[in-house]
């Protein structure tokens, strides 16, 4: 299989890794204004027959590409990411207690967002 297209559907939320024209995976996500801007990833999914070929990685990898390009943070309050942070410290790095206690405001006050 060759690298999926990554994707940004902003409006949608969702980061799809895009493989055959069908969508292998996503990040799902928001984008937090203040205290800062930042990009604040919620729930990775991968469909099952997908799993194992670095999808998430790859999700993940984009994800901070493009938190990058819009000089943005990443707030992960998702679980995947958060641990893909841990991982690979020389490419992103975690979000201060106060953007991640805004973050988690933010879903609290969207409870059907996600």
């Amino acid at each position: 299989m060759s690298d999926p297209e990554i994707r940004d559907d902003r409006a949608a939320g969702r980061l799809e890794a895009v493989s055959g024209g069908e969508v292998v995976g996503r990040i799902e996500y928001f984008v937090l204004e203040s205290p800062r801007r930042a990009l604040v990833p919620v729930h990775t999914v991968v469909e099952p027959a997908h799993e194992g070929k670095g999808i998430a990685g790859s999700l993940a990898r984009e994800l901070f590409a493009l938190a990058g390009r819009e000089h943005s943070a990443v707030a992960s309050l998702c679980p995947y990411v958060t641990k893909w942070i841990e991982r690979h410290p020389d490419e992103a790095s975690s979000a201060d207690q106060d953007l991640l206690a805004a973050a988690k405001d933010w879903l609290r006050a969207h409870p059907g967002r996600f």
